[in-house]
């Protein structure tokens, strides 16, 4: 953490970053996209998906190509845009275990930017 940077409670998260996490772990992507402003980005993995297309895409992909479970396990907020949520994976993919962090930029609250790293 940042100076600027405190740990808040999960409930503490804005609406749209819970409802996108719970679409995301349901493996719903026609759910999830909504959260997304229309010239969102997203950052997995060392790639850079932009514009709802893309990133409808990625979500399909993404929750296909492996069987895991995500549990969300911890939140900062930097400021009123910016959001991290802590998400713990367990599941079939390489290393089997890991801790990802969601990096949110939210815009008239609506995710405009999203990193995934861990």
């Amino acid at each position: 953490m940042t100076d600027d940077t405190q740990a808040i409670g999960l409930i503490e998260l804005p609406r749209t970053i819970t409802d996108y996490l719970t679409a995301h772990r349901d493996r719903d992507a026609d759910t999830a996209i909504t959260h997304f402003t229309d010239e969102a980005t997203v950052i997995d993995d060392g790639r850079t998906y932009r514009g709802l297309a893309e990133i409808h895409s990625w979500l399909d992909r993404s929750s296909g190509e492996y069987t895991y479970t995500i549990e969300l396990v911890g939140a900062e907020k930097i400021d009123d845009e910016h959001y991290t949520a802590i998400n713990h994976l367990e599941g079939d993919f390489p290393g089997g275990v890991i801790d990802l962090h969601f990096r949110f930029t939210l815009r008239d609250g609506r995710i405009a930017d999203l990193v995934i790293e861990a």
